[in-house]
């Protein structure tokens, strides 16, 4: 908090010292008004609910797919050779370049946003898997073996549970990346998102809006990290037996 504070003052002193304009830099003051003007007349708690309610659709489908995927790739040689090497250069293209593409396919509906928010999350949750596995240490496969463990049930009993900590990982990255791809497909797209309010601030010149749901977008973020996915992964380690001493 005291670090925030902080920057938030040295904020403050940079309004203060009048190097842009109000309307191109505006005070913590100004950001606060907008969001309680936001919050207060319902159109950010909409456009909070419609963002999030496309982000948790999205984000599902995902991990969904980037398991199966993942799980699939590493189920023999000749996938990790074509659809791994096909995934590795998918992943290079950012999400927001499939977003022509959903509009011509799904036309200017949720499709086109759930496809792009979908696909900004699938291909880094399908390399942590094939990541995850791969990374088993080699003495519990050893050790499964020793007990008569091979092929399908050594992979169900203790490749993939071994490479959950792996997965959680992937989970906590898809999670980031289906953020900014969902952001970038309600820029263009249709519907009260945060992403199209976002349009309309800066059309009008409402930087203070602007810099509100940045705001909105980090805080959802950090909360969403600390009460889900940390937790999460702490308790995961300690039941692995990988957290530090």
């Amino acid at each position: 908090m005291v670090f925030l504070g902080i920057l938030i003052g040295i904020w403050a002193v940079i309004y203060n010292l009048k190097v842009w304009p109000d309307f191109l830099f505006p005070s913590p003051g100004q950001v606060v008004k907008a969001l309680w003007t936001g919050f207060a007349d319902g159109t950010l708690v909409k456009a909070v609910g419609v963002s999030l309610l496309r982000l948790i659709v999205g984000y599902f489908l995902a991990v969904i797919i980037g398991l199966a995927l993942g799980l699939l790739i590493c189920s023999h040689k000749w996938w990790e050779d074509t659809l791994g090497g096909l995934i590795v250069a998918l992943q290079s293209v950012p999400s927001i370049v499939w977003l022509p593409l959903a509009l011509l396919w799904f036309k200017m509906g949720e499709g086109a946003i759930l496809f792009v928010v979908t696909l900004g999350g699938v291909w880094t949750m399908t390399m942590g898997t094939v990541a995850g596995i791969k990374n088993v240490p080699p003495l519990l496969v050893r050790v499964g073996k020793t007990m008569g463990l091979k092929g399908l049930p050594l992979f169900w009993r203790v490749k993939l549970p071994a490479s959950v900590p792996h997965l959680i990982t992937a989970m906590r990255l898809a999670w980031a990346f289906c953020w900014r791809a969902l952001l970038a497909g309600e820029l263009i797209g249709t519907g009260t998102g945060l992403g199209q309010v976002l349009m309309w601030a800066r059309d009008l010149g409402n930087m203070a809006l602007v810099l509100a749901i940045m705001v909105i977008i980090a805080l959802l973020g950090m909360l969403t990290d600390s009460l889900l996915f940390r937790r999460l992964e702490q308790r995961v380690m300690m039941r692995w037996g990988l957290n530090r001493a």
